[in-house]
């Protein structure tokens, strides 16, 4: 990134809706997917759809020579930000509402902010961050347990797979980082995409029982197409409009689409339990990543060395 300012103007605001959209939709079309593919078909089809899509962009710009330099960091990478919690959303979403799954993966700057504390930064010992913990966790507390829902045995497995998607996400950044700095991020997701997609493909083919829906195949590929490799170009034009520190806030904006998209879409219930955490999660993450400070440096996401530093972003769904 270069040194300029950078400012949020109408273009700006229209990738950043585009945004909002795309990585908030990802969990509606996951739980249609599921319907009839098993889910590490969905994880093969989106990976490798989103792959192919993104080669000609990563070869123009000469990103994949240096990731392949790096390859062992790239699939550390692709494992936990892609391998790992692409699976796990897939089969928890057989059981959660999407909805649901959305808000909890939202819970990403809180394990981020933990993650980080571990790691030696005690600025999350603030009151401001440390209250944003606090706030988020009980958001969440609340959502599971709260009225309205009944989360249990499957249900409750399926929980703790999101909460651990959440986890992933949130060491993702820190590899990236501290070990693929210098390498295009470009490179590494279409890489990563790739790896992921190719060992996920004969696995897909084994545990794919019944021939699949023509919903769930278009929800597939609107999965691969749009929430993921477009979602990525989109994402680096407003990285390049409004710099990295900025242009993850949309995520703050992802959970409110997926829980309009699942009641509006799939007739999903909102719990009182929902109601009243789904504030809670979303205040105690802006707490806990930011300090309630509106400053270039503390949006930028815990672990990132520099500013500037140009980080793949918290893939969703």
């Amino acid at each position: 990134m270069n040194g300029t300012v950078q400012r949020f103007d109408a273009r700006a605001w229209v990738l950043f809706a585009i945004m909002a959209v795309v990585w908030g939709i990802p969990y509606l079309f996951i739980k249609v997917a599921v319907d009839s593919y098993s889910p590490a078909a969905v994880v093969a089809g989106r990976t490798l759809l989103g792959a192919l899509i993104l080669l000609p962009f990563a070869l123009r710009q000469g990103a994949l020579r240096p990731a392949f330099s790096k390859i062992g960091w790239v699939l550390a990478f692709g494992a936990i930000e892609m391998a790992g919690p692409f699976l796990l959303l897939s089969h928890a979403e057989q059981t959660l509402p999407s909805g649901l799954t959305g808000l909890l993966v939202a819970t990403v700057p809180l394990f981020a902010a933990l993650i980080a504390f571990t790691g030696g930064d005690r600025s999350v010992l603030r009151p401001t961050r440390a209250i944003g913990l606090v706030v988020g966790f009980a958001g969440v507390a609340v959502i599971v347990a709260g009225p309205g829902l009944s989360v249990e045995g499957g249900g409750l497995l399926a929980v703790g797979e999101v909460l651990l998607v959440a986890v992933c996400y949130a060491i993702a950044p820190f590899i990236v980082a501290h070990k693929l700095s210098g390498v295009p991020a470009l490179g590494t997701i279409t890489l990563s995409l790739f790896a992921v997609g190719l060992f996920y493909l004969p696995i897909g083919a084994l545990t794919q029982h019944e021939v699949p829906t023509v919903d769930a195949t278009v929800a597939l590929v609107l999965l691969g197409v749009l929430c993921t490799a477009v979602a990525f170009i989109v994402f680096f034009a407003l990285i390049a409009r409004v710099g990295p520190a900025r242009a993850p806030l949309f995520t703050y904006v992802n959970p409110v689409v997926a829980i309009v998209l699942g009641t509006i879409i799939l007739g999903e219930a909102l719990t009182l339990g929902l109601l009243i955490g789904f504030p809670l999660v979303i205040l105690g993450c802006w707490l806990a990543a930011t300090g309630g400070v509106l400053s270039k440096r503390t949006l930028v996401r815990p672990g990132a060395a520099e500013p500037e530093a140009e980080l793949p972003p918290v893939a969703p769904g």
